[in-house]
């Protein structure tokens, strides 16, 4: 068994108080389903400042849902709502030019069964993958742009974030070509169907650029140096198609969000491919994902041989990659771009483990798809049954775990301010 990364101990240190209050509190909404105002009763009955922050953006909460095959509908978009998630990443759709042709066609691959399972790190300990055979938005472009103005529709007046999910043209190790006019004709399409419906229409859209997990078992991975050369080269393309520069449009229409893949290398690479992001540059990201899935090219389901997982493997590689990076940014001169962590977060305290890191928001997705007996709340919808745990859990979830942090940290208490233990792992060393 290998050991693991972790900053926080096996128990939270907490008043008495606050640890009845939690327990009578996870006992109570279990039988009869969630307060109202989940985020106000958190915050007014446990003293905790939920403001977040997902790629520069204010949000109410830290907790949104992943881009996958929860984010596909309007329908799943209003359980996400009404379980007052902060952000919402819609499934990944496939670029395409002007004439519909796509050159990652193969990733528009329907998904026709998935499951959850259980899974064991190498630590020993347990957790849960979900495996499937499909990968990105399988329907049309047009219905893709249908969703965004749906989603925002329902979205409209809720403060819940819609964030479109791309992914483009990236050449194999072969090619020296890029299919600039998918950058060129998608992006302006997904900011006008994202601005039809938004609050605020003048404001930037969040994107966020998949680097699929399926993409560390393809040749387009395959050499070290093509991959530096895409973080390099997606910010400039998609800044340039968002806003040409013989167009009045304004100078950053959007706010681009680089979700950053696992590749089949070891942590030394990983490394280098945050320090390519955080360069400086005129065309940088905004913010950035971190990590997506695991790959493991022998692995099998359904009849298919090479699938991405994740489970504790997934969380241990990130949170040891994560704060080695971290180090490095306390370095003169150095600074960390806002980050969105994913990655095996199933507990308040695994969630809290990444921001410590540097992570001012969450986003989940395997957690939200498990056996119904998983989850200790017997009614609403699935995402409020998740939520539940994660804020009220007596011994993993967040609120006990805040708690425990603002006492080891000596944070101010009235609040407690979530964004004032993002990045304080170091204190914890």
């Amino acid at each position: 068994m290998t050991s693991r990364p972790y900053l926080l101990t096996d128990a939270a240190d907490v008043l008495s108080e606050i640890r009845r209050n939690v327990e009578r509190d996870y006992e109570q909404f279990a039988l009869f389903g969630p307060p109202v105002n989940l985020t106000g009763y958190v915050s007014e009955t446990y003293g905790i400042d939920l403001t977040a922050d997902y790629g520069g953006i204010a949000i109410a909460n830290p907790w949104g849902k992943a881009s996958g095959q929860l984010s596909m509908t309007a329908r799943q978009v209003a359980e996400d709502i009404e379980a007052e998630l902060a952000f919402v990443v819609l499934k990944t759709v496939i670029a395409e030019d002007a004439t519909g042709s796509r050159a990652m066609e193969a990733w528009a691959i329907r998904e026709s069964r998935m499951s959850a399972e259980r899974i064991v790190g190498e630590s020993g300990e347990p957790g849960w993958t979900i495996s499937w055979k499909g990968r990105g938005w399988w329907h049309s472009f047009d219905d893709y742009l249908t969703l965004i103005r749906e989603s925002q529709q329902i979205a409209s007046g809720s403060g819940t974030l819609i964030v479109p999910s791309c992914k483009y043209h990236l050449p194999t190790p072969d090619e020296d070509h890029w299919k600039v006019e998918e950058y060129r004709d998608t992006t302006p399409r997904l900011i006008e169907a994202w601005r039809e419906y938004a609050d605020d229409p003048d404001s930037p859209m969040p994107l966020e650029k998949d680097f699929s997990p399926t993409l560390a078992g393809s040749d387009r991975s395959a050499q070290q140096d093509k991959v530096l050369e895409w973080l390099e080269r997606v910010p400039q393309l998609i800044h340039e198609a968002a806003a040409p520069t013989d167009s009045p449009v304004e100078k950053n229409p959007v706010r681009l969000g680089l979700k950053m893949f696992n590749a089949l290398f070891d942590d030394d690479f990983q490394l280098e491919m945050l320090r390519e992001i955080h360069r400086p540059q005129q065309h940088s990201p905004d913010y950035f994902v971190y990590g997506n899935r695991l790959f493991d090219p022998q692995r099998e389901f359904d009849g298919h041989t090479g699938i991405a997982y994740g489970g504790p493997d997934l969380s241990d590689r990130n949170l040891r990659v994560m704060g080695r990076f971290q180090c490095e940014a306390l370095e003169p001169n150095a600074s960390l771009l806002r980050w969105s962590a994913t990655g095996n977060i199933a507990t308040g305290k695994m969630a809290l483990e990444y921001a410590l890191r540097g992570a001012s928001s969450f986003q989940l997705h395997t957690f939200f798809q498990l056996p119904a007996d998983e989850y200790r709340m017997t009614v609403g919808n699935k995402i409020q049954k998740a939520m539940h745990e994660l804020y009220f859990h007596p011994t993993t979830g967040f609120i006990v775990w805040v708690h425990h942090l603002a006492r080891e940290l000596n944070l101010s208490s009235n609040p407690v301010r979530f964004l004032d233990i993002v990045g304080q792992g170091t204190g914890l060393r």
